[in-house]
């Protein structure tokens, strides 16, 4: 951990506030250079933290958690927060097994009073805690950060809607970095926020209002007509008038990279009770060069060079699922001008910039909005296209009833891509391994699991051309072509044989092939032969080849999700059709585990999921083929 004396010297809000208001910058540069040097080791959210520095700082400085509270969406804006909170020291090893949580964690610290990973959520739980503090009388603050695209969100426009029906005491800091989205920051803007949200503004302004009310005949309507004319200047000068129809007071917009001038302004909203929106402008990579140039790409970056901002790439695996998709979409659009593709805010991450670049036309980012990309697709598919969905696994759990209600029951031609469907470093917010259970008990929805690039590819030319909704799952990383010289061609709800043995045989969901390919070989060398199965549906199932090996021989399967509702679910379903099977060993990740953050290996050493540990527990198996 490098010396930096300045952050050395915090463990707590309290020592922040012991700080002269001379040090501050200082402090923040040295955040910056915290932030870098840890990131570029571990990988993780940078540019979202770099540009909220000032931000935190002026909140802590203020603000008093855990006797105040903050709620911060979607949390990957928190890594300061963390510095300041006495979590340096464990920081060293963000995202690391037993290391720093990527997002809040109320596990982790009692200044983390609401853990997500997902965007939206920040009002909604904000509220709640405003709410239990009116209940109980208490006097602490609620304040909820939200930025990053996340105010678009369906439920937090829907917290928004209810901030005034549930408190009249909260704060609502939009972290505004998209410099497109309000005007750049000016003298005009500076006075104004200082001046409504200053105490003594306040104080004359409800002085003078009580005043003229209370002036017969006269008194009211003038009350009126002052509110008037205060509304329309904030109008013209200040776009809040949105947030005040809503009844919450709009202050803003403020540089979020003035930090004397931040903590002013917290210091009066502190002094205020009631429903406030502070409108902050910050710039996502404020302070380091690269991040600045390229915000998209260091929003979530792996380990990278910090002399240059230089990635630091793995080839080993080679080119990603989200590669292979963003690719085999721009070969369909060529070819089916009906194909358009939809992403909820991932553009870079589901891997459609090459379809971006060349097809814009048949691109849609709806934003931070899952449902709505859904429903959106389902009218697309009624109206005669072909509909693309990609986003993230454990996103579109969000979406799970517009994907039966508004696809699957009227049998529309949606085709969803879930990238990250698997494990996933992040943690348990954003591992794709719960949601096979629901999509296999949908109408009309079929689920493929592609094992490499070409594969990918074929699924997706397949379902495209399916009168009916289907969905590829596949995960984040590597997809290589398998190491086997003969393929066998996709026929609709067949498996297919990568290599045959009589001993045991290994059926083994999308990605997980390679493994099972890697598990047979180390049998080999203990004189087992192992047969290796591509099931390559999950929905339609190859029930016919399952049961025919299930009775000759005893059968492992192997799956990046949990241990129920996937492939293992559907094997156990079958085997009570065969009562005469040879035994089944079943792997993938526990059910009733919540899985922490941390390398994938790491993970897979832990629980056994790595080819070592698998060769050996197969072996022990086939000595008594008993799961």
């Amino acid at each position: 951990m490098t010396p930096r004396p300045l952050l050395d010297s915090i463990h707590s809000p309290a020592d922040l506030r012991r700080l002269p208001e001379s040090e501050l910058p200082a402090l923040a540069a040295e955040i910056r250079a915290e932030l870098v040097e840890v990131v570029s080791r571990t990988g993780g959210h940078l540019g979202p933290n770099l540009g909220a520095v000032e931000l935190t700082i002026a909140l802590l400085r203020v603000f008093d958690p855990p006797a105040d509270t903050i709620v911060w969406d979607t949390g990957h804006q928190a890594y300061v927060h963390k510095l300041l909170t006495g979590r340096r020291a464990l920081f060293q090893n963000l995202r690391q097994s037993d290391g720093c949580c990527g997002f809040q964690h109320r596990q982790e610290s009692t200044c983390d009073a609401f853990g997500a990973g997902h965007a939206g959520t920040a009002i909604s739980a904000a509220l709640g805690f405003a709410a239990a503090r009116d209940q109980a009388g208490g006097n602490g603050r609620v304040v909820a950060v939200v930025g990053d695209g996340a105010l678009g969100c369906g439920v937090s426009l829907e917290g928004i809607n209810n901030i005034v029906e549930t408190t009249k005491d909260f704060i609502l800091v939009l972290n505004d970095n998209k410099m497109s989205i309000a005007p750049n920051v000016g003298a005009v803007a500076h006075y104004l926020s200082r001046v409504i949200s200053a105490e003594s503004y306040n104080r004359f302004r409800d002085g003078v209002a009580h005043f003229i009310a209370r002036i017969p005949h006269i008194g009211p309507p003038a009350r009126k007509a002052i509110h008037r004319i205060e509304e329309m200047t904030k109008g013209v000068l200040v776009h809040g008038t949105l947030f005040e129809e809503l009844g919450l007071r709009y202050i803003g917009p403020v540089d979020g990279h003035d930090l004397p001038g931040l903590v002013r302004t917290f210091q009066n909203l502190r002094r205020l009770r009631q429903p406030i929106v502070l409108h902050v402008l910050t710039r996502k990579g404020q302070g380091y060069a690269p991040a600045e140039a390229a915000p998209e790409t260091f929003h979530g970056i792996g380990p990278f060079n910090p002399a240059t901002g230089t990635a630091c790439i793995d080839k080993a695996g080679g080119a990603s699922f989200s590669a292979a998709l963003g690719n085999a979409l721009c070969d369909e659009v060529g070819k089916n001008r009906q194909v358009l593709a939809i992403t909820a805010g991932m553009c870079s991450g589901t891997g459609l910039k090459p379809l971006r670049e060349k097809f814009p036309d048949h691109l849609r980012d709806v934003g931070i909005a899952e449902e709505h990309a859904v429903v959106f697709a389902a009218g697309l598919a009624a109206a005669g296209y072909r509909p693309v969905v990609a986003i993230y696994a454990s996103f579109m759990q969000r979406a799970m009833d517009c994907v039966f209600h508004d696809v699957c029951l009227q049998n529309l031609p949606v085709v969803f891509c879930l990238d990250r469907a698997g494990y996933v470093e992040d943690g348990p917010t954003h591992s794709g391994i719960h949601d096979l259970g629901f999509w296999r008990t949908l109408p009309n929805l079929a689920v493929l699991q592609p094992s490499d690039d070409a594969e990918l590819r074929g699924m997706l030319s397949l379902l495209i051309a399916r009168n009916g909704p289907g969905m590829l799952r596949y995960p984040r990383g590597g997809a290589s072509a398998l190491p086997v010289q003969t393929r066998t061609p996709l026929e609709w709800g067949k498996a297919e044989l990568l290599r045959e043995g009589p001993d045991v045989a290994i059926w083994a969901a999308g990605r997980e092939t390679l493994l099972a390919l890697e598990v047979a070989d180390l049998l080999a060398v203990r004189g087992i032969r192992a047969t290796v199965v591509n099931p390559r549906f999950l929905q339609p199932f190859d029930s016919e080849l399952f049961l025919r090996h299930a009775a000759a021989m005893p059968v492992v399967t192997l799956e990046n999700h949990v241990l129920s509702g996937g492939l293992a679910g559907i094997a156990a379903d079958l085997l009570l059709q065969a009562p005469r099977h040879r035994g089944i060993l079943r792997r993938g990740w526990p059910a009733d585990t919540v899985l922490p953050w941390g390398p994938e290996a790491d993970l897979r050493r832990r629980f056994r999921l790595d080819a070592a540990s698998l060769a050996e527990d197969i072996a022990a198996f086939l000595q008594n083929p008993v799961e």
